[in-house]
């Protein structure tokens, strides 16, 4: 794939500016900017997820994450980015499935961990989800890890667990 330069890179870093800003129509806007050779390029399909993702638009922000991980299958964002959506569209069986066969290629992706008990509490899998939790925190810190569970919604079920680590 061709490289990038200027003034492609300055739209996608203008992008990268308007969702910091929490703009998306704006970002989706300098994308359109970059010439279309290059908007398949790794990291403008990282921007256009997050704009979907800012959108709430999560079927194509599940195509534009598959199509992530297909170019980058050694990089987690794809991997991790396709799970998380599906998992917003309730599918979330699916998520865990598109995140087990790939694990032992991120041995320290800890994320992969935590999502992966995000999956299996709201999949009613308790036990299964206190594991993933305890190798995400084993992989990134207690503290990180334990404040990010009792922020998220769904952990909810292992809230008072977490709160006693």
């Amino acid at each position: 794939m061709k490289p990038m330069e200027l003034p492609d890179t300055g739209h996608l870093n203008a992008a990268q500016g308007w969702l910091e800003l929490g703009n998306h129509v704006e970002a989706n806007a300098e994308l359109e900017k970059i010439i279309p050779q290059l908007r398949a390029h790794p990291d403008v399909l990282q921007v256009r997820w997050a704009i979907y993702a800012a959108a709430e638009k999560w079927e194509p922000a599940v195509e534009v994450a598959r199509t992530i991980a297909q170019l980058l299958p050694d990089s987690p964002f794809g991997w991790i980015h396709c799970a998380y959506s599906l998992h917003e569209l309730k599918r979330t069986e699916e998520a865990r499935r598109v995140l087990l066969p790939v694990l032992d290629r991120f041995p320290t992706e800890y994320l992969m961990r935590y999502n992966l008990a995000c999956y299996a509490c709201q999949l009613g899998n308790l036990k299964e989800a206190w594991q993933w939790l305890e190798k995400a925190i084993d992989l990134s810190g207690k503290a990180d890890v334990k404040q990010m569970a009792l922020d998220d919604p769904d952990l909810q079920p292992l809230w008072n667990e977490i709160g006693e680590i």
